[in-house]
């Protein structure tokens, strides 16, 4: 400690390259942990546990027209779908853009015409008034739900819309309530900026279609995703009357499947965040023995007088290495400081969502610890083994 104290500002430039990898370190890994609970947070705010049948494509010609081309979807279908046992609640999905009007104010917004149970599939709650029936279904009665958006672009007075009149394609909807915020979601579409009515009213006045365009779907937990994705696909199958050689006019889609590409790619940006933070770590390193070179060359003399008097080798060697164990667990101390530090200088100023991992931060400290070991080993190996008369001739 007398050693490295009596060159104080040497000691603290050796340290910086470990205070700033270590930093590094747990900072972008904070920055990737709070992107992927980011996205996992926006994944589940647009339902639990989510199944979405999609219509296929169609083709001509040996030419595929897309996903969506081929639509075959009908409410019957969503009726069928609800037969499964590992669902909780099946929503059908029939959406167009319109144009709302309040009062002397209008929207552009989309409409999704739907059942009581999209609600329940998407996780969503109201913050006033009440949900339609099925009795608004079978009867087509024209009454609506707004999201959040367009109730502030619609009624920007801060007054409750429930049951006022609004216009959709010239038609008057009853607002029965309105949805809590949810925001944007990982696709950066914004969640609240919907209106949602009965779906037999929706196709037959406003969109004038009899197929809708997707179903969705909950399952009872998790785990039985997988299996009612192959007992959804069965059941549309038959609805559909198609044979055994035929191919699906339909797909089926999993959150879980969403969820595993978004973990996939945040884990891959936290990979690559961490690493480079690594190579910051390393060139601290290699920073310790470089000065630690220097320090047994300036200490010749030093080590030469304690071989004289009866040190050995591994008194030696232990000296040299403690020291550079001292600057990296010093430094490894700061640099975790620094770290949390940064993560929530950056987290307040741009409010963004950083989890500071505990495992992150204990493995930056061994990783700060070991380096110390690595490369302070070899200075020290090599005052160890100066030649004690060599050393005290040495000027």
């Amino acid at each position: 400690m007398e050693s490295l104290l009596a060159n104080k500002v040497r000691a603290m430039l050796t340290m910086l390259g470990i205070i700033i990898g270590v930093g590094a370190v747990i900072t972008m890994t904070a920055i990737g942990q709070g992107a992927k609970k980011a996205v996992n947070d926006q994944i589940v705010s647009m339902g639990t546990n989510v199944l979405t049948v999609y219509p296929g494509a169609s083709f001509a010609g040996g030419a595929s027209f897309g996903a969506g081309s081929s639509n075959k979807l009908t409410e019957d279908d969503a009726k069928a779908v609800k037969r499964s046992n590992l669902l909780t609640a099946v929503a059908p999905v029939a959406s167009t853009q319109v144009q709302a009007i309040a009062g002397n104010l209008n929207w552009s917004t989309r409409i999704t015409g739907t059942s009581p149970e999209y609600l329940n599939v998407r996780n969503w709650r109201l913050t006033a008034g009440s949900n339609f029936t099925e009795s608004d279904v079978r009867a087509g009665s024209k009454v609506c739900i707004l999201g959040a958006s367009v109730v502030k672009n619609l009624f920007p007075d801060g007054n409750s819309p429930v049951g006022t009149t609004i216009r959709i394609k010239k038609l008057p909807f009853i607002v029965l309530g309105v949805l809590e915020e949810k925001g944007t979601n990982s696709f950066g579409t914004d969640q609240d900026d919907i209106i949602l009515a009965p779906v037999s009213t929706v196709m037959k006045k406003i969109t004038g279609t009899t197929f809708i365009n997707a179903i969705i779907a909950s399952a009872i937990t998790p785990e039985a995703t997988f299996p009612a994705t192959d007992e959804i696909t069965e059941i549309v199958r038959t609805s559909h009357r198609l044979g055994q050689s035929e191919d699906n006019d339909f797909q089926v889609r999993s959150q879980t499947e969403l969820a595993a590409s978004a973990d996939e790619s945040s884990n891959t940006m936290t990979s690559l965040l961490r690493n480079a933070a690594i190579i910051s770590l390393l060139v601290g390193g290699i920073g310790i023995m470089n000065i630690m070179l220097v320090t047994v060359t300036e200490r010749t003399r030093e080590i030469g007088i304690r071989k004289a008097l009866g040190a050995k080798r591994t008194n030696i060697l232990t000296q040299f290495l403690v020291e550079a164990m001292v600057l990296s667990l010093v430094g490894g101390i700061l640099g975790v400081s620094l770290g949390y530090g940064a993560s929530a200088l950056i987290s307040s100023s741009n409010g963004w969502t950083l989890f500071v991992s505990p495992l992150a931060t204990a493995l930056s400290f061994a990783a700060a610890a070991a380096v110390g070991v690595f490369f302070g080993f070899y200075p020290a190996q090599k005052a160890a083994r100066l030649d004690p008369i060599e050393s005290l001739r040495y000027e």
